[in-house]
């Protein structure tokens, strides 16, 4: 056997022309063609037959140190040729029925070619799982190490990146694929993972070093909060399985930055490095200066930070139910027997089909002579035959149609939950009004639902960022000077629009990647700035909101320079017009440990700012 790279050409012809010839591996005829002419192979068949194609190779950058962890050998057909594009050469391996001849030729061209260069770092190879377990049962591992020493590749240095174009179809042969390769040295990645081929069994199954999100989830990463959610999620399972997450398709310094803040390992796109002929040695100034950076991102939040209330939640009532054929003597009894039973549900075959109140059930009931005329009666006379049925998982906000609803029967029944369409249980309009209130409060920790910012839990978690990365940043605590007053001179209306001022003038001081704008509650805001320039900002916050916040009163209260409004005691007194206080506070994220103990500083710097009566102030850091 030849230890030179012409074995890998011969062998590869030598299996594209017994392809074309109908021949198998060991010479035996698999089918009846007829020998084609030069003028009748296809178009792959010749560009592999003349082992025309060839790498280029696209970095994976360390996000932790900047440095070039590896690269990726991408395949290229021969330049200025109908098959010079991958699309273009899958297309015609399909076509001419050569995916595993065109694959193998992949791989020997990529080989090949990093056999050759003297770079370092590490080389990721695409393969599907049908031509991984093919090549291994073809050739084995030991002719595939022999192969790779003669091309100088070494195997710890080689990643087969398992690409799914259609669904495994043996979970267990390609698992024992890849036993094979690890047992050899070779390392495993997942590619595109989460574009709908890949599944989550495979990654569990396999085991893989590395996994390689599609890109899917990290193109305008910065600008959705439900791909950082799903990103945070795939750290996890990572984490549980020992993975190294590669982000596919960087292509904006934003989503560099949110993946560098969210702890991925490794990243690939245009941004990091476009694919080349000649390995990247070094990563390129904007995004060495990117990850570089001291400050962190402000990350994007959910349009819903958190999901409403789910009915799954509730304590449902778990009470007996009725047929039609229970006589009205057997209800009655039903009802003694439960006395805090506020309705029951008539059944047909497990399935609910109306509604029975008690209160009205026992005023017919309770009537003279009712028993002895209609004890023995079917109860369905006393039925709402049309009850609100809810199915469990509906939100709670959903629901709320029943308390504003026109017909009230709704709210005094209740109503019947199911799973399914199957009777699980009845719920209460008193059940509904409190867990409509709770998942409201939640929900106002996580977004004020006035205007939309992030509530205490976001902000907290975003000061442990800055605290844990060891950032110095600025606490600002705005405050509205004189606004109770207002709000109770014209009203919660004209108030919160004055809220939603403020927190629009401030969102416009903000810089969207380094600022972070909450919404603590009232008229209260948190900045957390690490603008350098946070001081000036600040001042144009002051300047803009006490000037246009005088649009709010009337033309009487402008000339006057306020209003006359009772006092927090009930006395009529004059309030200035209504202007804003801010409290700063410089944090050297080295420092603390806790997000508590930075936002009370913030908040002696609004008392301090408070007192000084409007402005910005600085509160020094003992």
């Amino acid at each position: 056997m030849a230890h030179t790279s012409d074995y890998f050409e011969s062998t590869l012809a030598q299996r594209v022309s017994k392809a074309s010839l109908g021949i198998s591996g060991s010479g035996r005829a698999v089918r009846i063609a007829a020998i084609e002419s030069p003028e009748d192979v296809g178009p792959l068949q010749r560009v592999l037959n003349a082992s025309s194609l060839y790498p280029v190779f696209q970095p994976i950058v360390n996000l932790g140190d900047a440095t070039i962890h590896a690269h990726e050998a991408l395949i290229r057909g021969p330049g200025g040729s109908a098959l010079h594009t991958p699309d273009a050469l899958l297309r015609a391996a399909a076509s001419e029925g050569l995916e595993f001849e065109f694959e193998y030729a992949c791989v020997v061209a990529a080989l090949r070619a990093w056999g050759k260069m003297d770079v370092p770092g590490r080389l990721f190879v695409n393969m599907s799982a049908a031509a991984l377990t093919q090549l291994l049962t073809t050739k084995g591992t030991g002719e595939l190490l022999r192969q790779m020493n003669a091309l100088g590749v070494l195997p710890r240095m080689l990643v087969l990146e398992i690409t799914e174009h259609e669904r495994v179809e043996d979970m267990d042969a390609l698992a024992d694929a890849v036993a094979q390769i690890r047992g050899a040295g070779v390392s495993l990645a997942l590619d595109d993972f989460g574009d709908g081929r890949s599944s989550l069994r495979l990654w569990s199954q396999l085991k893989p070093e590395v996994v390689k999100i599609d890109k899917y989830f990290t193109k305008n990463i910065s600008q959705h909060g439900d791909k950082l959610k799903t990103i945070q999620a795939l750290l996890q399972i990572a984490d549980i399985f020992g993975t190294a997450l590669v982000a596919e398709g960087i292509e904006r310094q934003d989503d560099l930055r949110v993946l560098r803040d969210l702890g991925i390992s490794y990243g690939q796109g245009y941004f990091l490095g476009h694919p080349n002929l000649a390995p990247l040695q070094y990563l390129g100034a904007d995004a060495q200066r990117v990850l570089a950076e001291r400050q962190i991102v402000v990350f994007p939040e959910l349009s819903r930070a958190t999901p409403n209330g789910q009915l799954r939640n509730l304590a449902l009532v778990d009470a007996p139910t009725v047929h039609a054929d229970t006589s009205n003597d057997e209800l009655a009894a039903c009802f003694a027997q439960w006395p805090d039973l506020h309705a029951v549900a008539v059944l047909d075959r497990a399935q609910p089909v109306a509604l029975i109140n008690r209160a009205q059930f026992m005023n017919q009931y309770s009537k003279l002579y009712y028993r002895e005329v209609w004890g023995r009666k079917p109860c369905v006379v006393h039925a709402n035959f049309q009850p609100r049925l809810i199915e469990r998982g509906h939100s709670v906000d959903e629901l709320v149609g029943i308390l504003t609803s026109e017909d009230q029967r709704y709210l005094a029944d209740g109503f019947i939950v199911t799973d399914n369409g199957r009777y699980v249980g009845l719920g209460t309009g008193d059940q509904l009004v409190r867990s409509v209130t709770e998942t409201r409060i939640e929900a106002a920790r996580h977004a004020n639902p006035l205007t939309f910012l992030p509530g205490n839990i976001p902000i907290s978690q975003h000061i442990e960022r800055l605290i844990k990365k060891k950032v110095r940043f600025v606490a600002c605590y705005a405050d509205l000077n004189n606004f109770k007053p207002f709000n109770d001179y014209y009203g919660y209306w004209r108030g919160d629009e004055m809220i939603r001022l403020l927190a629009r003038l401030a969102m416009e001081q903000c810089d969207p990647q380094r600022d972070f704008l909450g919404h603590v509650g009232g008229d209260d805001f948190m900045l957390l700035f690490q603008s350098p320039d946070w001081r000036a900002r600040g001042e144009r916050l002051v300047q803009a909101f006490n000037t246009q916040a005088l649009g709010l009163f009337d033309v009487q209260a402008r000339d006057a320079g306020g209003i006359e409004a009772d006092d927090r005691h009930g006395s009529l007194r004059f309030f200035p017009c209504t202007s804003v206080s801010i409290g700063a506070v410089v944090i050297d994220g080295g420092r603390f440990t806790r997000a508590e103990d930075v936002a009370n500083l913030a908040a002696l710097a609004k008392h301090d700012a408070k007192r000084a009566g409007s402005g910005l102030v600085e509160r020094p850091v003992i």
